[in-house]
């Protein structure tokens, strides 16, 4: 039986566009981590690896809660192009673009789901994962 909450048609809305971020990061850390080269592949094709698992795990929560309550998920990414590249520093900054994008959005849909614990806790877990992400890729950039 769906929740409803208020705000209901703009919360499936922002989760979407969540859930369009998690897409386009599984495939853009899928696509990395089969084109990082040379002494870089040996940390960092792991680290895509394990980024496009997480994704794909945000990505399974999301569409649970759109379920939830009632809406439609998407099934497209995000329309933002993955940068094809071979330089792992170019790789990092995409990924460091995505981690922050994807937060933003996560912070603007928690104010929407706290009046419902069940979701309010897996947004915070899901956002603490990318804010966790950007502070990581910032420290593999050297910030």
């Amino acid at each position: 039986m769906p929740v409803h909450l208020p705000n209901q048609q703009q919360l499936i809305n922002e989760l979407n566009k969540a859930l369009g971020w998690e897409l386009r990061a599984q495939a853009m850390y899928a696509h990395y981590a089969a084109y990082v080269k040379g002494l870089e592949m040996l940390t960092l094709k792991a680290h895509f690896e394990e980024e496009a698992t997480e994704s794909f795990g945000h990505a399974a929560k999301v569409r649970d809660i759109i379920a939830t309550l009632g809406g439609e998920a998407v099934t497209a990414r995000d329309a933002a192009p993955i940068v094809h590249t071979e330089d792992y520093k170019k790789m990092l900054e995409e990924a460091l673009l995505t981690e922050q994008s994807a937060a933003a959005q996560y912070k603007k849909i928690l104010p929407m789901v706290e009046s419902y614990p069940p979701f309010g806790h897996a947004i915070i877990h899901i956002m603490k994962d990318e804010m966790d992400a950007v502070v990581e890729v910032e420290a593999l950039l050297g910030r």
